[in-house]
């Protein structure tokens, strides 16, 4: 089985069965309802969260994301929500839009896969208007050793299989580093304890910083 195979037909569907289950849908339902305005999502993937934007308070949607196998679905969720969403195949970490084009970046189970994640952010943070806001959550680095023991060890095979998740992402110190302010909450969500460390919340750029 090649990884090309394995990427284009198994991994989009694992990733919308993993992503889509009910604790993660109600993480996904605390934060995407918040978007105003003109909306980017990174990440957009089998657009799992179509379903939770109020159509009334958006004007545009714009989804950015590499994995364009992952598009036909998207397309199909996009049309059952009855959105208007422009799709990109790009990744987050070189944006081919505009500076401050955006009121709210939406950004879900997403940052976790970026190669890059601080560059990705340095563009969320460019293209965000004066006031905008980043909406978030992500699953990453859990508060206890014992867990985050696991984290580590199971890296290396959870990788591969997960699209380049990675298990350990320290999001609050990424966001800081980046120049933003967070109001962030966390908690274990139901689940295995190695992937189900949650953050999630808003943030705005931090304007005292360069």
């Amino acid at each position: 089985m090649s990884a090309s195979w394995y990427d284009r037909y198994i991994l989009p569907r694992m990733l919308d069965l993993a992503c889509g289950v009910k604790p993660i849908r109600r993480q996904r339902q605390k934060v995407v309802p918040l978007a105003t305005g003109d909306v980017l999502e990174v990440g957009i993937g089998t657009a799992l969260n179509a379903p939770f934007y109020e159509k009334a308070r958006v004007r545009r949607i714009v989804g950015v994301d590499p994995g364009l196998q992952m598009h036909p679905l998207a397309l199909r969720r996009i049309r059952q929500a009855g959105l208007d969403v422009e799709l990109v195949g790009l990744s987050a970490e070189r944006l081919p839009l505009p500076d401050r084009s955006f009121d709210s970046v939406v950004c879900t189970y997403t940052l976790c896969s970026i190669p890059d994640p601080a560059a990705a952010l340095a563009e969320i943070r460019r293209v965000l208007r004066p006031g905008g806001k980043l909406l978030f959550s992500e699953h990453g680095v859990a508060p206890d050793e014992s867990v985050r023991r696991w984290q580590r060890r199971l890296q290396r095979v959870w990788g591969p299989l997960a699209g380049g998740c990675s298990l350990s992402l320290d999001l609050p110190a990424v966001l800081q580093a980046a120049g933003f302010v967070a109001h962030t909450q966390s908690r274990y969500l139901p689940g295995p304890r190695f992937v189900s460390y949650h953050y999630w919340g808003e943030a705005t750029a931090d304007e005292t910083s360069s």
